[in-house]
């Protein structure tokens, strides 16, 4: 396994942290993480005519056709941030779930405005009370004529309230698969969209009321087959969202031997006391984890291998990394760590919410034995 980077994927990497240094900043990111809305029309735009939002969209639809390895090499960077935005839930996720489940007159008219960031895709799942996966899943949309009306409510959809768009995912069987994936104007009459409050990044309640969509909106040419096209679409998506973790362990990392240096506790640097370095020590064996299991499941997937219990480690793995990382690093930080202008407060906030964000560890790792398993 090679885990160098080619030499395009050392420019990405090096144009992106520049990206992320000079057009958000610590105090930038601070700023946007208390607003309700965390897609910046002008960032957004500078992100889409660098070809970001295309990264994996075909070349005949208007992306680049990039390989996974190089989303997540400029997810990694945007993770250092942690940049909030929906760079994943639609340049990743909403784009590949359309190349999966979507016909090939829908992925004409749909990839191309995610390609361009005229269109901002998000995907709406879980639902409350229900578990992650597909039996969890029981919005049941009822036919109305030619078409569909859909009810109910879905929760923790990424980046919603910045969304044009919303796939939902919706039974349309009795199988625990049997799901259709429905494309909805997120401005539509009937969907009101609120950011949910508390400790969370991003996470958005959908309510559905009422809203018609047409036989053409069903991703797809025929209900039943949603689950598979989420499976495989997620399969490709996770090892980046691994990627956006380990560049939040780098950087809490980076955050936290800066601080060990500089701050001077008795005359010495508290990087001198061993329980600090204890705690730092930790945090890499957190961060390298992450970073080694997500390379394994990139590597597979971009070279045709089985990847599926790859893919539910790294997850697993990146999952319990990251938040494992900010905690140390409060550790090593004290009471300077909480105060939100600093900046790892952010971090803190990001590694709780992608804890459980399209499964948490357990659930990965069940499914990781189920695929070894087999």
């Amino acid at each position: 396994m090679d885990l160098a980077l080619t030499e395009n994927q050392e420019m990405l990497r090096t144009a992106a942290r520049t990206f992320v240094e000079r057009e958000a900043p610590r105090h930038v990111i601070v700023e946007m993480q208390k607003r309700d809305v965390g897609l910046e029309p002008e960032l957004w735009r500078k992100a889409a005519r660098l070809g970001w939002l295309g990264m994996l969209v075909p070349e005949e639809h208007g992306g680049s056709g990039g390989s996974l390895a190089d989303a997540a090499v400029l997810h990694e960077e945007l993770g250092r941030g942690p940049l909030p935005g929906p760079f994943f839930a639609s340049g990743v996720l909403g784009a590949l779930l359309v190349r999966e489940g979507g016909t090939a007159a829908q992925r004409r008219r749909l990839l191309p405005g995610i390609a361009s960031g005229e269109r901002v895709v998000s995907v709406a799942i879980t639902e409350p009370n229900a578990s992650w996966g597909p039996q969890g899943v029981t919005l049941v949309p009822q036919r109305v004529g030619a078409g569909y009306r859909l009810d109910g409510t879905k929760l923790f959809v990424a980046d919603a309230n910045a969304a044009t768009d919303l796939i939902v995912v919706a039974r349309t069987g009795d199988a625990a698969g049997d799901l259709g994936l429905f494309v909805v104007d997120a401005k539509a009459r009937g969907v009101s969209t609120r950011r949910l409050p508390g400790f969370l990044s991003w996470q958005c309640e959908v309510t559905l009321d009422q809203v018609e969509v047409g036989a053409s909106d069903l991703l797809g040419e025929r209900t039943g087959h949603g689950w598979a096209a989420l499976e495989r679409a997620l399969e490709q998506a996770l090892p980046v969202l691994c990627a956006y973790m380990v560049g939040g362990c780098q950087q809490v990392y980076e955050m936290s031997v800066a601080h060990s240096q500089t701050r001077v506790q008795f005359g010495v640097p508290v990087g001198r006391f061993q329980r600090v370095q204890d705690h730092i020590v930790a945090l890499v064996n957190h961060l390298d984890g992450a970073r080694w299991t997500t390379a394994e499941a990139l590597w597979k997937l971009d070279t045709g291998q089985p990847a599926t219990a790859a893919v539910h480690l790294a997850k697993a793995m990146a999952s319990e990394g990251y938040l494992e990382a900010c905690n140390f690093a409060h550790e090593v930080h004290a009471g300077q760590g909480s105060l939100m202008e600093y900046g790892l407060a952010a971090h803190t906030q990001m590694s709780r919410t992608l804890f459980h964000y399209l499964g948490d560890p357990r659930w990965h790792k069940r499914r990781m034995a189920d695929a070894l398993a087999w």
